[in-house]
């Protein structure tokens, strides 16, 4: 049986839990949290990682394709080489230039530290431009960002909308994603059986996180 290994508090990680539970494939969770992680496994010591019976895999992208190809009922990329593209592009849009970028906000927003007046000032500046980039990528007019099917799109955005939102509201008083119809997306797809688990998975797993960052300083 796969093996998911990381924490419920990451992103990255319920992604992949998520196409898991969408795609109905059989899984075991198992807690490791950074910097307790056996390098052979995942070798810059990142989560989430895939045990399979042939070994492990690390990144979260990969290992969405793992799943795809190794249990395709259930697609969560269409069949079209040029729509698969285009929902890979979302997924490296919103990872490469939104979350990534909101990231080096966490310490703040998250974990009680601080960050620059400076470092705020220019993420903003590339969150707003990115957004606009962004908003051209999905199709809010449609069912799921892609369109008209559930893809990994949806798995990303499932977890890195709230989290970002909740950042940026913390940081700069405003969600970077307020001119865009996050909330009718969520609405309509964030209400999967599945979600009511993850979602307290990770507010327990999150609480911890917390906790245990603080008590390390």
């Amino acid at each position: 049986m796969l093996k998911l290994c990381g924490f419920a508090a990451s992103n990255y990680y319920n992604k992949v839990k998520i196409a898991l539970l969408e795609k109905d494939v059989a899984f075991e969770e198992e807690l490791v949290w950074v910097g307790e992680i056996d390098k052979n496994f995942s070798p810059l010591g990142k989560v989430p990682y895939l045990m399979t019976e042939y070994g492990p895999i690390s990144e979260s992208n990969v290992i969405l394709d793992y799943i795809e190809e190794a249990f395709p009922h259930k697609p969560l990329l269409p069949q079209d080489p040029f729509a698969r593209a285009k929902v890979r592009e979302i997924v490296v849009h919103f990872e490469l230039y939104i979350e990534l970028v909101a990231r080096i906000l966490f310490p703040e927003a998250l974990f009680g530290g601080k960050v620059s007046d400076e470092t705020k000032e220019k993420a903003k500046k590339q969150l707003d431009r990115n957004v606009i980039a962004f908003s051209k990528l999905v199709k809010f007019d449609q069912p799921y960002l892609a369109g008209m099917e559930m893809s990994f799109a949806d798995c990303a955005a499932l977890v890195h909308f709230p989290l970002i939102s909740n950042v940026t509201k913390t940081i700069y008083g405003k969600d970077i994603f307020s001119d865009l119809p996050i909330k009718d997306y969520m609405a309509r797809v964030g209400n999967r059986p599945y979600m009511q688990k993850v979602n307290a998975d990770r507010k327990t797993n999150a609480e911890f996180l917390i906790a245990r960052v603080k008590s390390s300083r």
